[in-house]
C-alpha cells in the first residue's frame, strides 16, 4: 500500500498530452491544470505540427502559464512554431495552467473550408524533481549512476516531506475553521 502511494506520488510530477486544436479568429484557451506547491520548477515543452504545412503561417500558437488562485501570469509567449520549452518557479502553492490557444490569421478563416486551419500540439509538463535535468547535473558534477540515482531519491524524499507538510498545515487550517464553527 505504502509503495503504492509512494509510486502515485512519483507519477504526479509529470504529465504528456496530445490534442488537435484548431483555429478560430477568437480562440478560446484550452488549459491543462496541474497541482504545484510553492517554488516549484516547472519545465513545459511544447510541440506544434501543423496538418497542413501549407497553412502554418496562417496559424498563430499562443501559450500562457497562469495559476488559478493567485492569478499571477508565470509567462505569455505567442508564435509557437516547432518544438518550445519553457521554464518556471512557481510563487505559491496553487494549480497551475498551460493554457494554449490556436489564433487564425486570415481575414478569410471561414471563406476556405478545403483549408483545415488545424494544428497537432504536443504537451508535456514536469513538475518539480521529475522537471531537473539529472544527466546534465551528472556530467557536470562527474557523479556516477549510483549517485545521480540518490540525488534524484533526496530531491524526490523532499518533495514528498514538503507535501507532507502541506497537508499537515491544511489539516490543521481546517480543524480550526471546524473547531470554530462548532463552538458558534
Amino acid at each position: 500500500m505504502r509503495l503504492t502511494a509512494w509510486l502515485l506520488s512519483l507519477a504526479a510530477g509529470a504529465a504528456a498530452i496530445k490534442f488537435e486544436l484548431p483555429a478560430s479568429k477568437n480562440p478560446t484557451p484550452l488549459c491543462i491544470w496541474n497541482y504545484a506547491l510553492e517554488d516549484t520548477l516547472a519545465i513545459i515543452s511544447i510541440n506544434v505540427v501543423p496538418r497542413d504545412a501549407r497553412t502554418a503561417a496562417d496559424q498563430s500558437i499562443e501559450v500562457k502559464v497562469v495559476d488559478r488562485t493567485h492569478h499571477n501570469v508565470y509567462l505569455s509567449k505567442k508564435g509557437l512554431t516547432d518544438e518550445t520549452r519553457l521554464a518556471i518557479n512557481t510563487h505559491h502553492d496553487a494549480d497551475l495552467g498551460v493554457c494554449i490557444l490556436n489564433r487564425g490569421k486570415r481575414t478569410s478563416l471561414f471563406a476556405h473550408p478545403g483549408d483545415h486551419l488545424v494544428s497537432d500540439i504536443d504537451l508535456d509538463v514536469h513538475l518539480g524533481g521529475d522537471a531537473i535535468d539529472y544527466n546534465a547535473i551528472a556530467n557536470q558534477e562527474s557523479l556516477s549512476g549510483m549517485e545521480t540515482e540518490l540525488r534524484k531519491l533526496a530531491t524526490t524524499a523532499d518533495e514528498i516531506l514538503d507535501e507532507m507538510e502541506y497537508l499537515k498545515t491544511r489539516e490543521q487550517r481546517l480543524s480550526s475553521t471546524n473547531g470554530t464553527a462548532n463552538t458558534s
